[in-house]
This record gives C-alpha cells, structure tokens and sequence, in this order.
C-alpha cells in the first residue's frame, strides 16, 4: 500500500502534518478533506488566507490540493470527476 504525506499551505511555505499509509488516492483525498475540515474548526485564523492542505505520493510528487476554507459538498464532488 502506498504512502502519503500531509502538508499544510500557508503561502509558499509547506509545513508537514504528517503521513499514512492508505489503500489508494481517493482514501488520502479524502483524509485531506478531512484535514482541511478540521483545521477550519480549530485554526479559524487560516480561514479566508489562501491556505490549503496538499497531498504527496511516496516520491513527493503532489497530486491534490484542498483549501482549508469550507468548500460546499456538491462542489467536491465535482472536483473529483475531472
């Protein structure tokens, strides 16, 4: 199973939130999702900022990028299909 690494944005710098192994992308997308979501709630000041959460893959390749600021259900979804 492949490893991810979470990161938090906050303009150009990246500050590590950690890592795990999943089963697969859409899992460490929605773990992202999770994160953003999270950091919404406990961190309010990163709202409305610019910063966002990314995921890279085991070569630090980065393949999704959420923002922190509450982005509504039908619109993810959307997101996903491209």
């Amino acid at each position: 199973m492949p490893y991810f690494s979470f990161d938090l944005v906050i303009g150009a710098e990246f500050k590590n939130q950690g890592g795990m192994i999943l089963e697969n992308t859409e899992n460490a997308i929605d773990k992202a999702d999770s994160l953003a979501s999270e950091l919404c709630i406990v961190r309010p000041e990163l709202r409305s900022t610019g910063c966002a959460v990314r995921v890279t893959d085991g070569d630090s390749n980065e393949f999704y990028r959420t923002p922190v600021d509450p982005i509504p259900s039908w619109l993810k979804s959307s997101r996903r299909a491209r």
